[in-house]
């Protein structure tokens, strides 16, 4: 008489079990589309689509399952959906410094005081300083001017009638950027030596007659 080995058969997962690897799952998922997420998030339009999808799916996934009779897993992970269409913030369409400066490869941005460009008023500017050319942009991010740095001669602070002055030289070109109040000194000579530091020494001039007899 032969014996034959009992098999054991696993017991069906519990709602627990699968409600665990459901919520693991769709984490991961998240965590993928984070880079996306915010990027779609930068569109008005796009954004407002997502959520309202969002929430139609969270709002499916809730009913089905208890219309067909099923496992309440879905349910739950419809509601988390639907509450997350709602919560989610609204569109971002206004960009940071930090973005800006990575939009511009810029490796510092200071204060650049006031600038008036041609024809048009005073307006408080910053000065996005990239190893090829220095933007300058107004509290809208929009440009007013760029310098490019193998043109510029000179960047000097200087004081002038109790404020600060910073100038900039560069191909046959000049630009005024004033500051004021307690710490004008300060942020004119932040500015001078940040420019300063991106710009190329100049090449030294060798004589003519050193030059005629090598």
């Amino acid at each position: 008489m032969s014996a034959t080995p009992s098999q054991t058969l696993a017991p069906p997962p519990g709602i627990g079990t699968r409600l665990r690897n459901t919520l693991i799952g769709a984490f991961f998922v998240l965590i993928l589309l984070v880079p996306k997420l915010l990027q779609l998030r930068r569109n008005e339009h796009s954004w407002t689509f997502f959520r309202i999808l969002l929430g139609l799916s969270g709002a499916s996934l809730i009913i089905l399952p208890i219309g067909l009779g099923n496992s309440y897993v879905l349910s739950l992970l419809g509601m988390g959906m639907f509450v997350a269409a709602i919560l989610l913030p609204p569109a971002k369409t206004e960009i940071s410094v930090d973005e800006k400066a990575r939009e511009l490869g810029a490796l510092v941005v200071v204060n650049g005081g006031q600038y008036q460009p041609m024809d048009a008023d005073l307006a408080a500017v910053q000065l996005f300083v990239a190893a090829e050319r220095i933007s300058v942009l107004d509290d809208h991010f929009r440009p007013l001017l760029v310098v490019p740095v193998n043109e510029l001669i000179s960047a000097r602070a200087e004081e002038s009638h109790g404020s600060w002055v910073l100038k900039l030289v560069w191909a046959n070109r000049a630009a005024e950027f004033y500051y004021r109040g307690i710490f004008a000194e300060h942020l004119a000579r932040v500015a001078e030596s940040t420019i300063q530091s991106v710009m190329r020494p100049a090449l030294p001039v060798i004589p003519q007659a050193r030059a005629a007899s090598a």
